[in-house]
C-alpha cells in the first residue's frame, strides 16, 4: 500500500471533520432532497431550505471537493455519491444524520476521559446509547434508519458468500427491521424466518410484514429465544462487551437445537490487507458503546464463552463485514 506524504496524512486526518461535518448538515437539511435533476443554484436551494446561500454554496463546494455533488458554473447538480443522501429507498441519509447527532458530537468529546477510565464517552454525556434512544424516539428514529441503510452494503455481500439453503428456520437475533432476513428469505424459498428483537422494535417491523417471517419481541439477556437451525446476527455483538456478547451466545445456545448454526455478520480485524474498516468502526465501538470490533482470535474466544465454536470464516467482498460460522461446542 502507498504511503501519504507523512505531512498531508496529518492534515489529512487533523481537518477531516471539516468535510464531514458539511455532510452531515447537508444530510440535516435535506439539501439532496431538494435539489432536483436539473441543476440549480445555491440561491435557489437556500431559498427553498431557508438558509443563507453564500455559506450554502460554500459548504456544498467544500463537499463536491470530496466527490459529493457536483459544482459547475456555480450551479450544484447530482452525482451518484449524492443521490445517496435523498430519503427513501437504500439511501444513506439517516447514517449521515445520525453521526451527527449532538449526542454523538459530545461523546467525542469525552474520549480523553475514555482513554484515562475506559469509559464510553456516551456512558458520560447520556447514558447507556439504547436507553437514550428509547428516551428521544425522533433520534431513535434516526438511528434505526442508519442501521437499516448501513445493513444494505453488508447484505448483498454475505448472501454471495454464504450459502443459507441448507436451513428450514433461520432466525434474525437483533435485527432490527428484518432486511437482512427477507433477503435470506426471498433467496431461500422453502424457508421460514424468525425475526426477535425488542418489542417496540419488533412492533415497527410487523406493519410491513413478511408472509414467511414470525415476529417475536423480547430481550436476547433475559427472554427465551425461539428454536432456529440457524441463528443470524448482523453487527449486533460489536456493540457489547466480550462478556455482555458471550451472555447473548449463551442465551441463544439455551434455545438452539442440536445441529444448528450461529452465523455472524461481523468486521474480523485483520481479514484483509491494507486499509481495514474494522479499526476505524472499532472507535465507535470504544465511544458509543461498550463493545468492540474483533480479530478472529478474539471472536474465537467470545463465541467459545457463550458455548459455541468458531467452524468458519467466510470473506465477503466488503471489509465492512465477513460471515463468521460457528457451531455448538
Amino acid at each position: 500500500m502507498t504511503q501519504p506524504n507523512p505531512a498531508e496524512a496529518i492534515l489529512g486526518l487533523s481537518t477531516a471533520y471539516w468535510a464531514s461535518r458539511c455532510l452531515h448538515m447537508a444530510a440535516e437539511l435535506g439539501v439532496a432532497d431538494v435539489l432536483g435533476e436539473e441543476p440549480q443554484s445555491a440561491a435557489d436551494l437556500a431559498a427553498a431550505l431557508g438558509v443563507q446561500s453564500g455559506p450554502l454554496h460554500r459548504m456544498l463546494r467544500c463537499l463536491s471537493n470530496h466527490g459529493v455533488f457536483e459544482l459547475q458554473d456555480d450551479l450544484i447538480r447530482h452525482n451518484a455519491s449524492s443521490r445517496l443522501l435523498r430519503s427513501g429507498g437504500q439511501s444513506l441519509r439517516p447514517l449521515a444524520q445520525m453521526m451527527g447527532l449532538k449526542m454523538h458530537w459530545d461523546a467525542y468529546g469525552e474520549m480523553g476521559r475514555t482513554l484515562r477510565t475506559g469509559e464510553p464517552g456516551m456512558a458520560i454525556v447520556a447514558g447507556d446509547l439504547f436507553g437514550y434512544f428509547a428516551a428521544h424516539p425522533d433520534e431513535g428514529r434516526i438511528f434505526d434508519g442508519a442501521m437499516t441503510a448501513k445493513s444494505f452494503a453488508q447484505i448483498g455481500p454475505a448472501l454471495a458468500a454464504y450459502d443459507f439453503s441448507g436451513f428450514r428456520t433461520i432466525g434474525d437475533i437483533g435485527g432490527g427491521a428484518g432486511h437482512l432476513l427477507a433477503a435470506v428469505l426471498d433467496q431461500v424459498p422453502a424457508a421460514e424466518g424468525v425475526l426477535f428483537d425488542l418489542p417496540p422494535v419488533v412492533e415497527r417491523a410487523a406493519e410491513r410484514a413478511h408472509p414467511r417471517i414470525r415476529y417475536v419481541g423480547g430481550d436476547f439477556f433475559n427472554d427465551p429465544i425461539p428454536a432456529c437451525d440457524a441463528y443470524l446476527l448482523m453487527t449486533v455483538l460489536h456493540d457489547w462487551s466480550d462478556t455482555e456478547a458471550a451472555a447473548i451466545l449463551a442465551q441463544i445456545k439455551r434455545a438452539a437445537p442440536a445441529g444448528a448454526k450461529v452465523l455472524l455478520l461481523e468486521c474480523v480485524i485483520g481479514l484483509t490487507e491494507g486499509f481495514d474498516f474494522g479499526k476505524d468502526l472499532d472507535i465507535e465501538m470504544l465511544v458509543m458503546t461498550t463493545g468492540r470490533e474483533r480479530t478472529a482470535r478474539e471472536w474465537t474466544a467470545v463465541l467459545a464463552e457463550g458455548g459455541w465454536r468458531l467452524a468458519r470464516i467466510h470473506p465477503t467482498a466488503t471489509d465492512v463485514s465477513a460471515v463468521i460460522e460457528a457451531e455448538a461446542a
